[in-house]
């Protein structure tokens, strides 16, 4: 197929999902089925890739070219045959065999040409756990195996496989606002986020790496994609940083850090936010509105590395003479905002977030004639096709996925992962936190955010939520006047209301919690618990050995990526620090006051412990100030201490700044 022809079959592709996600033409298995077996065939042939100038034609391109109508025929097999396998009472023919068989070996190949050999090798060991090695496994995570045709019908016909769940967030709401982000960047957003952000923070000391920390946070959060982040803004912000006096490497570190980020920042928050409201049935608008101040904290502590870095190294406050004032940059660009205000007015009025993107599509190309580059026919045909470069590694990845969670749910290896968490933490919450940061650590290496945050979601969830209740529980089953069915539950374990929790099983456990419990409590919890692996799922952008956000950073700078990538590592400490403060303080379950409370204090506390991972503040450190400086933060964002603490603590840390500035003066 020549280029421009697979360019327009692409477009006819995109403008379906369009049609299909407003007006709901199919079902959503047959739609997934399509999703895949489109974006398979874009992949096998190169689509997301440049174009290749050399037209002759090779066995290679001949192999992808079969590849791609095999993927074509997946999904056409699906539409066409499954009444007729239903007709045979689930009985399975030869085509059904091959043309399962053939989804999943699909699957594999193009996740292995788009994100590397670890996803088809988790693939590879799921389905030979489900089919055979499980009864290999002593112990807990035991499994007697199912037969071949039940394991491929699973996967390929049934709605908990790769067409499940995971694959119809991808086909609907990831699908719609990467093409919302793409038309927005298309449009000229990026240049007028950029200004902006130059305009609002390239005057102050460190400015550049401000605007490297505001410009790609912002551009982050409605690109969906971190690494895409980096390249459309690093190639300015990190000449902007290096121009000003600091190293490569650590405006590097800030690109990486800042972009990475972008994936936390409501409104968009990138693909997890989707999977997350799907998984845990809350409203996508309630996730993205608790979310705010958890970000802006992010991007805080990235800016206060930035600024202490600044101190440190003695970058001047003027970044660059020539750049615009607050207002000339809103006044030329004002009407970019109005697409992101549609986008949050629909979802408040109540649009699911499928046409609440379709309407800030819509807005997008009618305020971009108010610019310099409206949205001509030309200019909305490249936005679709950058939006369908982005989903090809993306759709892949997400459908694919759906195949280890299938097996996770199916072989109940869920649960038994998260028994085995708790039994290894002995209730602990914090060492749960700790177990459940280096599983994420060990599958960022080789999976992607989001689809490191779906397999950790499906076994580490349940442990989290289960130990954020205990205390609560455990005071509610403690009460005199429980209900008739929990008394008769309690008196069942022996009327201790910690063994009553400890030993009931999950489903009973998940019954007394909706008896006892205010229901929107429980909501914050169970939110809470899949925000802390959400954020914790994104350090696998900035962590070595495997950081690809990081090395894209690296690449622009001209910097080792591996060194690189431990720069951005220190630089985003928030990813780990700030979920913390979800599990032990009020910042997610609380009352407005109380998260603004907290949020108010944490600023002190990720203030000074970026001091101490600096080991600067406004001078160096001494044993003397490094020790209060500790002190400080433990005071400022350890809660059981109370407000006391908290008020001594930022009394400190407020007390040493002083003393440095003093000594700087004489």
């Amino acid at each position: 197929m020549s280029r421009p022809l697979l360019k327009w079959a692409a477009v006819l592709f995109a403008l379906f999902h369009v049609y299909n996600n407003l007006f709901t033409a199919v079902s959503e298995l047959w739609f997934s089925a399509i999703h895949f077996g489109g974006f398979g065939a874009l992949c096998a042939l190169s689509f997301h890739q440049a174009d290749n100038p050399d037209t002759r034609i090779t066995l290679r391109e001949i192999a992808n070219a079969l590849l791609a109508v095999l993927s074509i025929g997946v999904a056409a097999y699906l539409v066409l045959f499954e009444d007729a396998l239903y007709a045979r009472e689930s009985e399975f023919a030869a085509g059904d065999y091959f043309f399962a068989s053939a989804s999943i070996l699909l699957a594999m190949e193009f996740t292995r040409r788009t994100s590397g050999w670890f996803m088809p090798t988790l693939i590879a060991v799921s389905l030979s756990y489900v089919l055979f090695l499980g009864k290999y496994v002593p112990g807990v995570f035991s499994f007697p195996g199912l037969s071949v045709e039940t394991v491929l019908y699973r996967s390929y016909f049934s709605g908990d496989g790769m067409f499940g769940m995971v694959a119809n967030i991808s086909s609907t709401f990831v699908f719609m606002f990467i093409l919302f982000g793409a038309f927005l960047l298309k449009s000229g957003a990026g240049d007028f986020i950029v200004d902006v952000a130059r305009s609002f923070a390239g005057r102050y000391q460190g400015g550049a790496g401000h605007v490297a920390v505001i410009g790609s946070g912002l551009m982050g959060s409605v690109s969906g994609s971190a690494v895409a982040t980096t390249v459309s803004t690093g190639v300015i912000t990190i000449p902007m940083m290096t121009r000003s006096g600091f190293t490569p490497r650590f405006a590097a570190g800030v690109e990486a850090a800042a972009s990475t980020g972008g994936q936390l920042m409501p409104p968009v928050m990138g693909a997890g936010a989707f999977v997350m409201s799907s998984y845990t049935q809350i409203p996508y608008l309630q996730i993205i509105a608790v979310s705010v101040l958890p970000a802006i904290l992010y991007f805080l502590t990235v800016s206060f590395f930035v600024r202490i870095e600044a101190r440190r190294v003695g970058v001047s406050t003027d970044t660059d003479p020539g750049q615009p004032s607050a207002f000339e940059a809103l006044k030329k660009g004002w009407h970019f905002t109005i697409p992101l205000a549609a986008l949050v007015a629909s979802l408040v009025m109540g649009y699911t977030p499928v046409r609440s993107a379709t309407v800030a599509t819509f807005a997008v190309v009618a305020v971009s004639w108010l610019s310099d580059t409206p949205m001509t026919f030309s200019r909305c045909i490249d936005a679709i096709l950058d939006a369908l470069r982005i989903m090809v590694p993306t759709a892949i990845l997400l459908v694919a996925v759906g195949l280890v969670v299938n097996v996770v749910t199916t072989t109940g290896l869920g649960n038994a992962f998260s028994v085995m968490i708790v039994e290894w933490a002995d209730g602990s919450l914090l060492l749960t936190l700790v177990l459940v940061a280096l599983a994420s650590l060990i599958l960022g290496m080789g999976l992607p955010v989001t689809a490191s945050y779906i397999v950790l979601a499906t076994l580490a969830a349940p442990a989290l939520y289960d130990l954020m209740s205990q205390s609560v529980m455990l005071e509610a089953l403690s009460a005199p006047d429980l209900p008739s069915n929990v008394q008769a539950i309690v008196n069942l374990f022996g009327g201790d209301p910690l063994r009553t929790f400890v030993e009931m099983p999950p489903e009973m456990r998940q019954i007394v919690r909706g008896e006892l419990l205010d229901p929107s409590l429980v909501t914050s919890m169970l939110l809470s618990a899949h925000l802390i692996i959400f954020w914790l799922s994104q350090d696998s952008n900035i962590t070595p050995p495997v950081c690809l956000v990081a090395f894209t950073a690296a690449a622009i700078a001209g910097t080792p990526p591996m060194r690189t990538g431990l720069t951005a590592w220190k630089i985003a400490k928030g990813l780990y620090l700030i979920p913390a403060l979800f599990a032990f303080t009020p910042l997610i379950t609380g009352s407005w006051p109380e998260r603004i409370s907290v949020f108010v204090f944490a600023c002190f506390g990720l203030y000074a412990l970026a001091g101490i991972l600096q080991w600067h503040l406004e001078t160096k450190l001494n044993a003397v100030t490094g020790t209060a400086l500790l002190v400080s933060a433990t005071c400022l964002l350890w809660t059981p201490l109370g407000i006391a603490f908290h008020i001594a603590g930022a009394g400190m840390l407020i007390g040493v700044i002083f003393f440095q500035r003093r000594s700087v003066r004489h």
